[in-house]
């Protein structure tokens, strides 16, 4: 089987992926005809793909999270690949194929990923910031295993939200040491908990996001951690008014920076200012090292990346 990404332009192709996104549209021809706008994936990539003149069969046959064998031609649409769909069924026991196999993942497995995140919270000098990203840890419960930390943009696979944690951790850790008027107790809850309610504002299975919540899609994660933070100073009968709530507030609504961003403020702390940037450099890494990794090796620039202001990488060899 031919993995999403060494497909290219004029590839035919026999394979099992999965159902990520599945949209029914309409043409504009007269009279319109229902056609499948979807998302196929493996563990290498995802590729958008059109099933023409979809049936009322079809419809009732075939669901996003659902695995199939497709037979396909790989086509150029505004210098992009796209699948034309040829042949598709849904994938049968007989076929030896799960869906755990299909999809993507964090490098590092979740069970080290949630270890490591719990060593820094025990770090946590101050025992009221520790009580605080404890409590807020513990909301999410064992959703922190297997969550992306997105839907599209960055660490958007399976256990991606921690390690997106993780990764920042390093880099707060080493910011720390550099900058020493920094407080490392602030940069690690800032860093735990600036996107800690993103599983409660996304819905997703085996790191696959369908849709937002109602809670998402009102209030944000932004605003909902921003909440729990007050909410975890009154339950464990901390001041909620005192300096570290205030600290701890100001950080994750403010990690975004700008007001298009999400944030309602800016960075107005030296420890908001390096959650920011330590965010913003950890995503958008992981944006050209995704990319690059979805890349054919034989294609010199990646296609367009929306989060880096829709620029292309190119694969400089020396």
């Amino acid at each position: 089987m031919t993995l999403m990404k060494h497909l290219q332009a004029s590839d035919e192709f026999v394979g099992f992926y999965l159902i990520k996104e599945l949209e029914v549209k309409q043409t504009n021809a007269t009279p319109p005809k229902e056609y499948f706008d979807i998302v196929l994936c493996d563990s290498s990539g995802q590729l958008p793909a059109k099933l023409w003149d979809a049936s009322s069969v079809d419809k009732e046959t075939f669901f996003p999270m659902m695995l199939v064998k497709v037979q396909g031609l790989v086509q150029l649409y505004r210098e992009r690949p796209q699948i034309k769909i040829t042949r598709i069924r849904k994938a049968i026991p007989e076929d030896g194929v799960q869906v755990s196999d299909y999809i993507r993942s964090a490098p590092i497995s979740p069970a080290d990923l949630i270890h490591t995140i719990q060593q820094v919270i025990d770090s946590i000098e101050n025992s009221d910031i520790k009580t605080i990203v404890s409590y807020c840890v513990a909301k999410v419960d064992d959703k922190l295993a297997h969550y992306p930390a997105a839907k599209t943009h960055h660490h958007a696979y399976f256990a991606g939200l921690a390690y997106h944690i993780v990764r920042m951790l390093e880099l707060g850790e080493f910011i720390c040491k550099q900058r020493p008027f920094l407080n490392p107790g602030l940069i690690k809850a800032g860093i735990i908990l600036h996107d800690i309610a993103k599983p409660e504002e996304m819905t997703a299975q085996l790191g696959i996001v369908s849709e937002y919540s109602i809670q998402g899609k009102l209030i944000g994660h932004i605003s909902m951690v921003s909440n729990w933070i007050t909410e975890a100073a009154i339950k464990c009968d901390l001041d909620p008014d005192s300096n570290i709530i205030l600290a701890l507030q100001h950080m994750v609504l403010s990690h975004h920076n700008l007001g298009e961003w999400g944030s309602p403020v800016q960075p107005q702390l030296p420890e908001a200012v390096a959650l920011h940037f330590i965010d913003s450099l950890d995503a958008k890494l992981q944006m050209v090292e995704d990319t690059l990794s979805a890349t054919p090796e034989t294609e010199e620039w990646t296609p367009m990346i929306k989060g880096l202001e829709n620029k292309a990488i190119y694969r400089l060899k020396i």
